[in-house]
């Protein structure tokens, strides 16, 4: 690593218009991380558009798209430092139709500050439960609120140090009444969480809720002289509290690819996070699903070359050789050999169910069966897996009210609240590894149409048999015969004719 502090590596999630990239911008800009003139720039931007208060988001959203929409769409990285560690920010988009990408974020950090606005409308939207309204053209699912769905998966994606910005208490007038009503409501969610068995106690009992102003900066990196009533740390004192976890760097390399660069004068750049092992200059790497072998040439973590990448460093390391669409996003790096990561044919998972197919509200709900494929988000990858088979290990509330008739069989569905034993079957190669020795890549959230369905912990895996590939048999040489050549028949010459001498009379 390029510090001696400890790394952390932070996501930032949150519903949709709660204020987390402008939260963090500013962060970022009183932490000392962002120079005061790109903030003018951005003012001066902003203002130009009659979006003033866009001027922190911008820090973060560094495409034209989303700086037009006001969006987060894909994972944006900055690294700032507190007193006791080096923090590398992801700012996950909070928008529905960018979960996947959220998921992405998740996957790479082990802190997070979830961000949920006060003001009553918007906490009311970020905790909304998924409806159906009635219309003219008939009925249209309305989904859930992404505080629900984020908090979610943070758990399940295994972060443990998580921090509660109750955020935007300038439009509540800072008030005390304010905060405490987010607080309430959200540790109402944790409970449930836990009453579901989706989370221990011992795993949330340390989520710390700080009251924030992203436009203001209050609360921010220093007390607020307008929450006088709130005795707690600020945010970035909050942040200063976690812990680095102990390295596992004695256990087999794995990097998952979060992307590929080719650079020009440089080569190609895969990136990603070391989630366990080291990684060093001269090393011989194994892409196992895009086929690839390569030596690391160099590595770099925000722009410094290392002598070593170690877990929890995301990283971009050059190869030679080897073209970018060569390598798959996705893909998990490793040293080659027999602990080298390895493709699954098939992988069984502790699977909680989140969500019926049927619409909510349905007499006689469906849910997953056998067949069923949603795609599955582990680490950078997504791939469709299919249900082989299941067994339930707890019933659902709702499961015990309903009744098998002609027609309709619950016990063929895994229903909402379901806890069950799944047996998946990926589409395509898809490395995944048990949750007890590889924590990172053991863990996943189920998604289809827009929502997560299911999340799980894989508790064994089988390798798929590497296919060999039989040597073409050399087709025997058959010798053509030759055509014979056609006689061509020579003319006779003429014998000149010699005129006979007449005879004398």
């Amino acid at each position: 690593m390029a510090d001696d502090k400890p790394h952390l590596n932070l996501v930032v999630i949150g519903h949709v218009d709660h204020g987390k990239s402008t939260m963090t911008g500013h962060m970022l800009f009183k932490a000392g991380a962002v120079d005061k003139r790109l903030i003018d720039k951005y003012a001066e931007e902003s203002e130009k558009i009659g979006k003033p208060s866009w001027k922190y988001a911008w820090v973060l959203q560094k495409l034209q798209e989303e700086r037009e929409r006001g969006l987060t769409i894909d994972v944006s990285f900055f690294k700032f430092e507190t007193k006791n560690t080096v923090f590398t920010i992801i700012d996950a988009p909070g928008h529905r139709d960018f979960v996947k990408n959220m998921i992405t974020g998740a996957s790479q950090a082990n802190a997070a500050i979830l961000v949920v606005s006060a003001e009553k409308n918007d906490l009311e939207a970020g905790l909304a439960t998924e409806r159906v309204e009635k219309t003219a053209k008939g009925d249209r699912r309305i989904p859930g609120g992404q505080t629900v769905e984020h908090l979610t998966l943070a758990i399940t994606l295994g972060i443990d140090q998580i921090v509660v910005a109750v955020n935007k208490m300038d439009l509540v007038g800072f008030k005390e009444a304010s905060y405490n009503a987010v607080v309430e409501r959200v540790q109402d969610l944790i409970a449930g969480f836990v009453k579901s068995k989706l989370v221990t106690p011992e795993r949330v009992k340390a989520i710390k809720f700080v009251p924030t102003s992203g436009m203001t900066g209050d609360g921010l990196t220093d007390a607020s002289d307008k929450m006088t009533w709130y005795k707690g740390p600020n945010l970035m004192a909050a942040l200063n509290e976690f812990k680095a976890a102990e390295k596992p760097t004695g256990k087999p390399l794995r990097m998952p690819i979060q992307d590929v660069y080719a650079i020009k004068g440089v080569g190609t750049v895969p990136v990603g996070k070391i989630e366990t092992g080291v990684l060093k200059p001269g090393d011989d790497v194994i892409f196992p699903i895009s086929k690839q072998k390569a030596k690391v040439q160099s590595i770099e973590m925000h722009h410094e070359q290392l002598p070593k990448a170690e877990p929890g460093d995301n990283v971009g390391f050059n190869i030679k050789g080897i073209a970018r669409n060569e390598i798959l996003k996705g893909d998990v790096v490793g040293h080659p050999g027999p602990n080298q990561p390895k493709p699954v044919e098939t992988f069984v998972a502790t699977t909680f169910i989140l969500k019926n197919l049927s619409k909510p509200g349905a007499n006689q709900p469906t849910g997953m069966a056998k067949g069923y494929a949603p795609i599955i988000h582990l680490g950078q990858a997504a791939q469709a897996c299919q249900i082989d088979k299941f067994k339930i290990l707890a019933k659902s509330a709702q499961r015990k009210s309903l009744v098998k008739t002609g027609e309709y069989d619950p016990s063929i569905y895994l229903l909402q609240g379901d806890l069950a034993e799944i047996t998946f079957k990926p589409f395509a190669p898809f490395i995944c590894e048990k949750y007890s020795e590889f924590p990172s890549l053991g863990r996943f959230a189920a998604r289809d149409m827009g929502q997560t369905v299911a999340v799980g912990i894989i508790k064994d895996v089988k390798a798929a048999k590497p296919k060999v590939e039989k040597p073409k048999a050399a087709k025997p040489k058959v010798e053509k015969p030759k055509a014979a050549k056609p006689k061509v028949e020579k003319p006779k010459a003429a014998k000149p004719k010699t005129a006979k001498p007449k005879a004398k009379k």
